[in-house]
């Protein structure tokens, strides 16, 4: 299989496996839809990792592939490739990805899909479809700029740049740099954490954050007020409440 999902201690790792540089065909973003499906609906993943392994975390699409396919037969394809992202996306779970060296076009958009990004300092990122006359298929136009800004996506998007961990971290395109040889037991610590905490309330600020991002202020506003006051009617909020009174602040243990 192009991309498996390992289980354990509640966190789930979408693991890439297509050597020897991850290149995403049709038949792995398939499979990674299939799976990031999974993930969603499996209670015992409660937080999920993307990594592509100790040397690539995915250069991009399969462009042999791509350069077979004409007009229509893009047509056909363009939405599933762009469904297989956004349901790594609409995980309802924490997701973190671990990036290790490239991690260009089509594996560049697969990182935007998570919520945070860890990248070790052999990592380099971009955006490169404008060298073959294209543009970013696959959510790059569109999570690009609302993570990093207009300005700052469109200099990557229209020269095709690669950027190195630094930059990226500069650029706020990941979110912590280490050394390439942590990158996983990193990305895999931070899920870990997350994979022991209420998972309906983190489900809900997530839902919260990406919903308001993509409305007016008012309507982010309702949003959120309606997942906060539905919280109230859980275990978890009854069970960290509790342990805020009775033992003090940061001490709830939960299912």
């Amino acid at each position: 299989m192009t991309v498996n999902l390992e289980v354990a201690e509640g966190v789930g790792t979408l693991r890439l496996d297509r050597p020897p540089m991850n290149a995403l065909d049709v038949a792995t973003q398939d499979r990674l839809k299939e799976l990031a499906e999974e993930a969603t609906r499996r209670e015992d993943v409660r937080a999920v990792v993307i990594y592509g392994g100790e040397k690539v975390f995915a250069a991009g699409a399969d462009i042999k592939e791509m350069q077979a396919m004409d007009h229509t037969a893009m047509v056909l394809r363009a939405r599933a490739l762009q469904d297989a992202f956004t349901a790594v996306a609409r995980i309802p779970k924490p997701v973190v990805a671990a990036v290790t060296g490239y991690a260009l076009g089509g594996g560049c958009e697969l990182a935007l899909c998570a919520d945070y990004r860890i990248a070790g300092e052999n990592a380099k990122l971009g955006q490169p479809e404008i060298l073959l006359g294209l543009i970013p298929g696959a959510g790059g136009t569109q999570r690009l700029p609302r993570l990093i800004g207009p300005s700052k996506a469109k200099d990557l998007i229209f020269t095709g740049r690669m950027v190195k961990a630094d930059e990226a971290l500069a650029l706020g395109l990941v979110d912590r740099v280490v050394p390439a040889g942590e990158v996983y037991e990193q990305a895999h610590a931070w899920a870990a954490r997350l994979a022991h905490g209420p998972s309906l309330a983190l489900r809900a600020a997530k839902e919260a954050v990406d919903a308001g991002l993509e409305t007016d202020i008012d309507t982010g506003l309702t949003v959120e007020r309606n997942w906060f006051a539905g919280l109230f009617a859980t275990e978890d909020r009854e069970r960290g409440m509790r342990s805020f009174v009775e033992e003090g602040p940061g001490k709830a243990k939960f299912l």
